[in-house]
């Protein structure tokens, strides 16, 4: 059974709107370990496990220090799953991964694509984090669900680094191709409809359900080397509606990491 390390990296420096996503990580194991759910996945694995291990939270002062703390933990052997902080921390997550795992591939939930070359001249704001991964080639195939904010220039960088795009406009679960490669997934909470998701920055309508994305990541039929789960705002939500359900991801997919 595959080790697999818990990081918490708490920084939302990099957020264009609001702030708040440094201060989910302690929540979100609140939610999940306050006794309102046991600590079962649905497939009947409990994230209880030895094979897992939460190395804590870390705080932040430099952007690329995320890099290196999570070398530290790859380095050890373990699959790495990360608490969240906004979506900038992606890039650096991966340009870890990439040292380790020549070939994989991403998917990425979210209503946003974040493939803006820059952001208010931010290269590394959290809406441009694939920009930055697809732009040093540090991943195989990139497959982003969920997306309803598509503007020309996101269309065009998708188009450049052929991205590929699955709208919630025209979305069919059922066509996404099946994953070959080791994969990565990237959950942004405002990827869930916000009627699911209310503690996010950027409440975008018409979005995923909760069922859906568990079903998505069920569905998946190949070894997840890593994963995180980003832009939860705890300052945004209402009776912790969204640590609970990014506590229920987060059982979802660590043991399916497993």
């Amino acid at each position: 059974m595959s080790k697999i390390t818990i990081q918490g990296i708490k920084y939302d420096e990099k957020s264009s709107y609001l702030r708040g996503p440094s201060l989910a990580p302690s929540l979100i194991r609140d939610a999940l370990n306050c006794g309102s759910a046991n600590m079962y996945s649905e497939n009947l694995i409990s994230i209880e496990n030895p094979a897992i291990n939460d190395a804590g939270d870390f705080e932040i002062k430099e952007y690329f220090d995320i890099e290196k703390i999570t070398k530290e933990h790859i380095d050890t052997g373990a699959k790495i799953f990360t608490l969240g902080g906004d979506h900038s921390i992606t890039f650096p997550i991966i340009k870890a991964h990439s040292k380790k795992y020549p070939k994989f591939d991403i998917l990425h939930i979210d209503a946003h694509c974040d493939l803006y070359d820059n952001y208010e001249g931010d290269l590394y704001s959290h809406a441009s984090p694939f920009a930055r991964i697809m732009e040093h080639g540090l991943v195989n195939r990139l497959v982003q669900v969920g997306i309803r904010t598509l503007n020309p220039h996101q269309a065009e960088q998708a188009e450049k680094y052929n991205v590929e795009i699955h709208q919630m406009k025209d979305l069919d679960l059922a066509s996404i191709p099946e994953f070959k490669n080791p994969l990565y997934i990237s959950l942004d909470m405002d990827g869930f409809d916000p009627a699911y998701a209310p503690g996010v920055s950027h409440h975008e309508p018409g979005g995923l359900t909760s069922r859906q994305v568990i079903n998505l990541i069920q569905s998946i039929d190949t070894e997840i080397i890593g994963a995180d789960i980003v832009e939860y705002n705890p300052k945004q939500d209402l009776k912790n509606m969204t640590a609970f359900l990014a506590a229920k991801m987060m059982k979802e997919i660590v043991t399916k990491m497993l």
